[in-house]
């Protein structure tokens, strides 16, 4: 039985990671650890504005089930996340617009505005190489690189942006000043 507390924390902030673009209408995936053993992931069918307790469910971190089938795409990479790194108590992907656009262009984002320079300063952006390959390889390649993130984040040049950490509301924060930041180095550039 998936928390119904868990759940209505994931759903609020699906519709604010939604509305900012952090995830599109199906695309993105954002969980919470349960325990030592399992955590709770948004559903493959899910839409991030309208999600409910049938958007999410609970899987084993080492044990594939039944619901690994109905599970969003990502969960391979979360599950890993959780199971290598122990502070990690949320985690999200998502297809930031602005953030995902800038690394089609840049090797790193250099952030300029205040948030943006006190809270990162420079971010890598990180080429996953051959597409073709990436979901067979992303699981440890993901996980590897965020066990040595000093920000917990990884941005990935055309891909998305995953992120992890302790406290929720640390984790939207860090998404939303990465895209406003990126947002503003749009804008700046197109001056």
């Amino acid at each position: 039985m998936v928390d119904k507390n868990t759940v209505k924390l994931l759903s609020d902030l699906s519709l604010t990671m939604f509305r900012k673009s952090f995830f599109g209408i199906y695309h993105g995936a954002i969980s919470a650890k349960v325990d030592h053993t399992s955590f709770i992931i948004n559903t493959s069918d899910a839409i991030f504005d309208e999600m409910c307790d049938k958007s999410f469910c609970e899987l084993f971190v080492n044990k594939k089930d039944y619901r690994w089938k109905m599970a969003s795409m990502e969960a391979k990479i979360h599950a890993e996340i959780y199971d290598n790194i122990h502070e990690a108590k949320y985690v999200a992907f998502g297809v930031p617009i602005y953030t995902t656009a800038y690394t089609l262009e840049h090797d790193e984002i250099v952030l300029e505005d205040y948030f943006g320079k006190t809270t990162f300063g420079t971010i890598p952006v990180i080429d996953p190489g051959d597409y073709k390959t990436w979901y067979k390889r992303n699981a440890s390649e993901v996980t590897e690189y965020l066990k040595n993130a000093k920000e917990h984040i990884m941005v990935i040049k055309g891909v998305g942006t995953y992120v992890y950490d302790r406290d929720i509301n640390e984790l939207v924060r860090k998404v939303a000043i990465l895209e406003n930041s990126c947002r503003l180095l749009s804008i700046k550039s197109s001056f």
